[in-house]
């Protein structure tokens, strides 16, 4: 028998309706998947097969799939990428980060400025990325100050044109911000640095230089157990960064979704031939990034209909008895009023090398669930909340 082998991609903001307490985040019927789905109409022949349409109403409940499915309820508080992540690694936060509504306060402000040796700030609002760099690029290219802004989540922006702010300089700043300015009550989810390149007019982010500096775990996480079990650990995109490194064996950055895909195929490949146990975690986050956050629905559907295409080459890829699981960390409904996360259930497809058919898995569990589920995949008990429905 091959060395055990269980990959885990999460279609980042890919939610499928709204969660029990979505009101209280003012996301009642925020249902990302099913409004794509049914406004878009995209060609998912695979995902079908595999039981996506018995989340989502508009596409068939073929039966029986192929695969497992159901959906899990987030616990924590926050629906931001730092807090599903780490719910889905078993830290499940009773508290939420910080976030900014009004911007950073003055002390805030004052502190970064000093502490990395800027004369001011440009923006310090909840802004689209793409919209603040279109409205305050040419002003901060004249002034040399970074635009610092926000979201409805708990982050910390700094956007600089790498003509204006070298890269390095940018990501000195942004470290700084996370070691010396964010604590405390201000310990953000993240700090992120967000080049971005081109002339007014025709600015353009530079995603693959994006660099996430997140809040260390406060606990051991999933990733930590399976490394003290001897299994390897690989990230594949932006996973490691919402982790600050901790537990990851090996970090593969990735430029976008078709990127991810390839080497999360690569990276099945190669531990197919090197036979040792390993969890791969991706995260595909053109679907939040350029889909969700831009409210951009047909652009969300070509991602899935990607996605679906590459389907039959994880299949042929896996070994007997690996999983492919595909999930979410939130909702980011691009048909939904606003640019922000929406608080929503996420989906489990869970894909088994060699079995035929798969089974409900209901709508009972939690994110945290996807930890015990991997941890009983390597023979491992968690230790945390989250229970192994199957």
């Amino acid at each position: 028998m091959p060395a055990p082998l269980f990959v885990t991609i999460v279609l980042d903001g890919a939610g499928v309706g709204d969660a029990p307490d979505a009101d209280a985040y003012g996301d009642a019927g925020a249902d990302t998947l099913g409004h794509v789905i049914r406004q878009q109409r995209p060609a998912l022949p695979n995902l079908t097969r595999w039981g996506l349409g018995h989340l989502v109403d508009g596409l068939p409940a073929a039966g029986p799939p192929e695969a497992s499915w159901g959906r899990l309820t987030e616990r924590a508080a926050g629906k931001d990428s730092t807090t599903g992540h780490w719910a889905l690694a078993g830290l499940v936060l009773e508290t939420p980060f910080p976030t900014y509504p009004d911007g950073f306060p003055p002390d805030v402000v004052d502190a970064f400025c000093r502490k990395a040796g800027v004369e001011g700030i440009l923006s310090n609002a909840p802004a689209s990325g793409t919209a603040v760099i279109a409205a305050l690029g040419e002003e901060h290219q004249r002034t040399g100050q970074p635009i610092v802004y926000t979201s409805a989540d708990s982050v910390f922006q700094v956007a600089a044109h790498v003509d204006t702010i070298p890269l390095d300089a940018l990501y000195r700043m942004c470290q700084i911000a996370r070691d010396e300015v964010m604590v405390g009550e201000h310990a953000v989810g993240r700090v992120i640095a967000r080049p971005f390149a081109g002339e007014p007019g025709a600015y353009e982010r530079l995603s693959a230089k994006r660099k996430d500096l997140s809040l260390l775990p406060h606990a051991p996480t999933l990733l930590d157990d399976l490394q003290d079990a001897g299994v390897r650990t690989v990230c594949v995109g932006k996973i490691a960064a919402l982790f600050g490194g901790a537990g990851v064996d090996e970090e593969i950055k990735t430029a976008g979704n078709a990127d991810g895909i390839q080497k999360t195929l690569d990276a099945i490949r190669a531990v197919t031939e090197a036979d040792v146990p390993t969890f791969i975690w991706t995260n595909l986050v053109d679907f939040d990034e350029l889909y969700g956050h831009r409210n951009d629905p047909a652009g969300y559907a070509a991602a899935l209909e990607e996605v679906d295409a590459a389907l039959p080459a994880f299949e042929a890829a896996l070994p007997d008895g690996a999983v492919l699981l595909l999930t979410a960390d939130h909702g980011n409904d691009p048909t939904y009023p606003g640019t922000d996360h929406t608080r929503e259930r996420v989906p489990i497809l869970l894909f088994r090398k060699g079995e035929t058919a798969g089974q409900d898995l209901g709508t009972a569990g939690t994110f945290a669930d996807h930890a015990a589920r991997v941890a009983g995949h390597f023979g491992r008990s968690a230790h945390r909340p989250g229970e192994n429905r199957g």
